[in-house]
């Protein structure tokens, strides 16, 4: 379990302060694919992943799972709903076993007027829109071929880490499309795989795929991805 004070959001307070919120958060244990919260719930707490990793994910109308994140402890989860007093505008799943510490919003709000304190939190959200962006971009604008070859410039070790089907899944993919497109980046000599072990080739390629990529014929692309996760907003 990750102690408090190697969580960056709780690092620069002093060690009573660290030992009051540790006796003030409620920690739950769960196990691999628990859901620790559905997309439209409501919560009095600050979701803290303590261990393991989640994923986070809407579902489109149609039942399609368009995953946004994945985060690994420690993290925070939950910050947007939290401050604005929203509901959750994701689904939360364990990818693996884990802990998460609970705080109550009003134990949250009496540690704001603590400069670093709130900054992590600023950084947190900061970093969860670009996300965002990125994954706006992603869906509107790449070709299965150009999401395939991004994160594989972006993230070659999760293609050795993670089971092709988990991998579509983080491209919004279905596995038969990811195994097509990695088929024919074998065959192009882009890839190799031996031994169910992936190493790239020709990293030249695979940015000419992304630089070259067209955008998806579509009158309206963010129009239409906003409703297909059901975004109104």
């Amino acid at each position: 379990m990750i102690d408090l004070k190697n969580i960056p959001l709780f690092s620069s307070l002093t060690k009573e302060h660290r030992e009051e919120l540790k006796d003030t958060i409620h920690i739950k244990q769960y196990t691999k694919k628990s859901i620790l919260f559905y997309e439209g719930d409501q919560s009095e707490y600050l979701y803290i992943l303590l261990k393991g990793s989640v994923k986070l994910y809407k579902t489109s109308p149609k039942g399609t799972q368009i995953q946004i994140n994945r985060l690994s402890a420690p993290s925070l989860i939950g910050e947007f709903a939290c401050f604005e007093k929203e509901n959750f505008p994701a689904t939360c799943e364990f990818i693996t076993d884990g802990a998460v510490g609970l705080l109550h919003f009003d134990k949250l709000y009496e540690y704001l007027n603590n400069a670093t304190f709130s900054l992590e939190i600023i950084k947190s959200l900061t970093r969860k829109v670009l996300l965002l962006s990125s994954l706006v971009h992603q869906e509107t604008i790449l070709s299965s071929e150009a999401k395939v070859a991004d994160l594989l410039i972006k993230k070659e070790a999760v293609f050795n880490r993670l089971k092709n089907n988990e991998i579509a899944a983080i491209l919004n993919i279905s596995p038969e499309t990811f195994s097509r497109i990695l088929t024919k980046f074998k065959k192009e000599n882009i890839v190799s795989i031996e031994n169910n072990k992936l190493k790239i080739l020709n990293r030249d390629a695979l940015f000419y795929i992304i630089d070259t990529n067209k955008i998806k014929e579509c009158n309206n692309c963010i129009a239409n991805f906003k409703r297909e996760i059901g975004y109104e907003g």
